[in-house]
């Protein structure tokens, strides 16, 4: 399961930059779900403990409310996965590149060029996993992704995930499951 940052807010009470670089435990971010693992122990399937884990991430909204911002924070994370450029996104949204990148450092904690760099990352792996090692054209795959060039992808995946795209894809891909 993958949580957008606006999503983090209205899911947990607080910005995504809150929970940034750490590891925390989950009553001390959410007092409410603090009994979730001995619940989620009780249950005897996986589909049971899915269902337990969504039910409980959705009365998120009901105990916090959307942040007042969420739409805001939204295009602005958008405008940044459509572009290439930080000033470029800047201007399709009408805002400065100084009101963007503090906008988007305080809620995500990460710079927009990070979060361009973290989209690019996802969306190559999304669609490498989704090709798989049989049909993988990592040219492809960058082209596709906004890299730069395989070399590109390649560079950037190790320093993300300590592997090569064809490491990872035996390592972790789906054929490795």
């Amino acid at each position: 399961m993958t949580l957008d940052p606006p999503a983090v807010g209205a899911l947990l009470g607080l910005p995504a930059s809150a929970l940034a670089g750490h590891v925390v435990d989950l009553a001390d971010v959410v007092p409410a779900l603090a009994d979730l693992p001995e619940r989620l122990a009780g249950c005897r399937t996986w589909p049971q403990r899915r269902a337990l884990v969504e039910r409980s991430l959705l009365a998120g909204p009901a105990r916090h409310g959307e942040r007042d911002n969420a739409s805001e924070l939204r295009a602005m994370l958008a405008a940044l996965a459509r572009t290439a450029r930080v000033d470029e996104a800047a201007r399709r949204l009408g805002c400065s590149r100084r009101h963007l990148s503090s906008r988007v450092r305080a809620e995500c904690g990460v710079t927009p060029k990070e979060y361009q760099r973290l989209v690019r990352f996802e969306t190559a792996r999304r669609r490498l996993a989704a090709v798989g090692t049989a049909g993988a054209g990592l040219a492809d795959v960058a082209a596709a992704s906004g890299f730069a060039d395989q070399a590109h992808l390649s560079r950037e995946w190790r320093a993300m995930s300590g592997y090569t795209p064809t490491e990872w894809l035996r390592a972790e891909g789906p054929s490795a499951r």
